[in-house]
C-alpha cells in the first residue's frame, strides 16, 4: 500500500538488487522522458531484474556450453540467436567467432559490395585500409 503513494521506503529499495540511480540515468537518457515517477522507476528496475533472471535461467537450461553447472557467454548468445523471445538481443549478444574468421567475413562483404565498382578502385581502397 505504501508503494502506491509514490514513496519508496528502504524496505522496497531492497526488493530490487539493481541500483535505482543507474536505472534513472538510463531512463532519462531517452529524449522522450522528462520526469520519472518513483513507482515507474521501481517497477522498471524490478521488471529488468526479472527479465535478466529469466534470460539467465532459460540460457542455463537450454545452453549447450561445455562447462557443466555454469552459465557461459556462449549459452547467452545461443539463446539470443535461437529463441524468438530473445532475438532482439542478438546484436548485443553476438556469437563469438575468431578474429581471423571475422576479418574474412569483412573482406567477403567488401568484395561483394564492390562487384558493381571498377576492380582497380577496389584494390586501392584495400591498400589504404591496410596502411
Amino acid at each position: 500500500a505504501e508503494m502506491a503513494t509514490g514513496r519508496l521506503s528502504g524496505t522496497e529499495n531492497r526488493l530490487v538488487s539493481l541500483p535505482l540511480s543507474r536505472i534513472r540515468v538510463i531512463m532519462k537518457s531517452s529524449p522522450e522522458v522528462s520526469s520519472i515517477n518513483q513507482d515507474a522507476l521501481f517497477l522498471t528496475a524490478k521488471a529488468t531484474e526479472l527479465f535478466v533472471q529469466y534470460l539467465a535461467t532459460y540460457s542455463y537450461k537450454h545452453g549447450r556450453g561445455k562447462e557443466k553447472n555454469a552459465l557461459t557467454y556462449t549459452d547467452l548468445s545461443h539463446t539470443a540467436e535461437e529463441c524468438e523471445t530473445f532475438q532482439f538481443l542478438a546484436d548485443i549478444l553476438p556469437k563469438k567467432i575468431l578474429a581471423s574468421k571475422y576479418l574474412k567475413m569483412l573482406e567477403k562483404e567488401k568484395r561483394d559490395g564492390e562487384v558493381r565498382e571498377d576492380d582497380d578502385e577496389g584494390e586501392e581502397e584495400e591498400d589504404e585500409d591496410a596502411a
